[in-house]
């Protein structure tokens, strides 16, 4: 098929074979469990957490931590790297340090473990350098499998290529504004020729193999797993999916060859996860009551995402929600004379609103700004998140609620302006959208922290919510 030809998303799914009939998510769960192994998630941003919950997310990983983490003998728990926002040598220096401290975790609480790194849907990350340091840490595995499904945010991989859902399109993934990132970008949506640019040719083409949505259709889970089981050692594989039950069955394939001795590294998107722990969606949404606080000053929203969908969801948040705007002004604050007064003038502005009680937004301005290179980009992207930053630690009022939209916002407001260190992922606000629990060593210790991907949702998602929150 060609790579870069757009689907109408509903013949596409109509001209498919039926899903496997029989349900898989209770035996999952069964199954994850009888493992007795700990499936940990190292997230390269927050938003991985979309699709489960009751789960802990930590966000520091030295040997103390890990070691009291698997030693409660969890299913799954999370490890936020935030390594989307690092230049490669410091992605590669942190998957070091936290492959050998996992390995000594484990060792420790003789906990055995299965490692999946969670990354963007939309194919942005260090791959494959972030697997590649796994492998030689904490190898050697069988196979590497991708699978960048993720329902959700409208991620399909059809007859191995990778799709982005807009309305009734389907559009290839390398012709949409993500294939332009500034340091993640590719020009490949056929996930085999993918993986060839991005591996520099090390790994062909021709030589990935792939897991067809005939086969986990008509063949279901045993199928699936004799065909991974039969794949030489250091195969890279890619998961072809279109529907919840598929990688679901995915999954239960894997732990069928996890069972039988096989040993697998995923780079996964968020959907994975819930498939392999056995979790049924959360049709109920979380009420705002669950995530909002019983006090008179207003909820802040951060938005530091640059992809086209945020922008759109910003404009109609500034259109329809009560709430009182500031900007900041992206040249201001890469400009050393100007940033200090720019914050300063911010900070007083965003405690008066949040004081009188008013629903704030702060916002970056839309002109995305970038360098000549990918590192460049990076460095660009991490000055501004540090204003974002500086604003959440100079807070002297508890927001209502706080949301921050955009992976690597979310993740630096956590971890930097919040301080946590620990977290419990209650369930989401809205499909996509998971909303934490922040630990009693945050800055605002139980607060409700909805961390809003920033290629989520309808134009008017954003809005939605703050109207639900404002009138709670």
């Amino acid at each position: 098929m060609p790579d870069s030809t757009p689907l109408s998303t509903s013949a596409a799914l109509a001209a498919l074979p039926p899903v496997w009939p029989a349900a898989v998510l209770a035996a999952n769960a069964s199954a994850a469990t009888a493992s007795g192994r700990t499936l940990v998630v190292l997230d390269d941003d927050p938003t991985g957490t979309q699709t489960v919950r009751d789960l802990a997310v930590v966000t520091t990983w030295d040997v103390a931590t890990l070691t009291a983490e698997l030693a409660a003998a969890p299913a799954c728990f999370y490890i936020l790297t935030n390594s989307r926002s690092l230049p490669p040598s410091a992605t590669c220096a942190l998957h070091v340090d936290l492959a050998n401290n996992l390995r000594a975790a484990s060792t420790a609480t003789r906990r055995p473990i299965v490692v999946a790194s969670r990354s963007d849907s939309t194919l942005r990350g260090h791959y494959p350098l972030e697997t590649d340091t796994l492998a030689e840490l904490l190898g050697p595995f069988d196979v590497t499998v991708l699978t960048p499904y993720f329902e959700a945010g409208g991620r399909f991989t059809l007859h191995d290529t990778h799709y982005v859902a807009e309305g009734d399109r389907l559009i290839p993934a390398a012709e949409t504004p993500f294939a332009r990132d500034a340091a993640f970008g590719y020009h490949h949506s056929h996930l085999p020729s993918w993986i060839e640019e991005k591996t520099a040719g090390r790994t062909r083409a021709s030589a990935v193999a792939t897991i067809s949505l005939d086969l986990l259709r008509r063949g279901g889970p045993h199928a699936v797993a004799d065909q991974l089981r039969a794949l030489p050692r250091g195969s890279v594989c890619i998961v072809n999916a279109a529907a919840p039950r598929d990688i679901e069955v995915f999954a239960a394939a894997t732990l069928a060859a996890e069972a039988a001795g096989s040993r697998f590294l995923y780079r996964t998107a968020a959907g994975f996860v819930a498939a392999r722990l056995g979790l049924s969606p959360q049709h109920a949404l979380l009420p705002p009551a669950a995530f909002s606080t019983p006090t008179s000053s207003g909820g802040l929203t951060l938005v530091g995402s640059y992809v086209p969908k945020t922008s759109a969801q910003l404009t109609a948040l500034l259109a329809t929600a009560a709430v009182t705007p500031i900007e900041l002004d992206v040249t201001a604050l890469l400009d050393d004379a100007r940033r200090t007064p720019t914050l300063a003038t911010a900070v007083t502005a965003l405690n008066t609103a949040l004081a009188a009680g008013r629903d704030t937004v702060v916002y970056t301005s839309r002109r995305l700004v970038t360098a000549s290179d990918a590192a460049g980009s990076l460095a660009i992207g991490r000055r501004i998140s540090a204003a974002l930053i500086h604003l959440v630690q100079h807070l002297t009022v508890t927001p209502r609620y706080l949301i921050a939209k955009g992976g690597i916002t979310s993740s630096d407001t956590a971890t930097q302006g919040l301080g946590v260190r620990r977290a419990l992922v209650l369930g989401q606000a809205l499909p996509g959208v998971p909303v934490w629990r922040l630990g009693a060593d945050a800055k605002f210790p139980g607060l409700g922290y909805v961390v809003f991907p920033g290629n989520v949702g309808s134009d008017t998602a954003l809005a939605d919510l703050v109207v639900r929150l404002s009138r709670s």
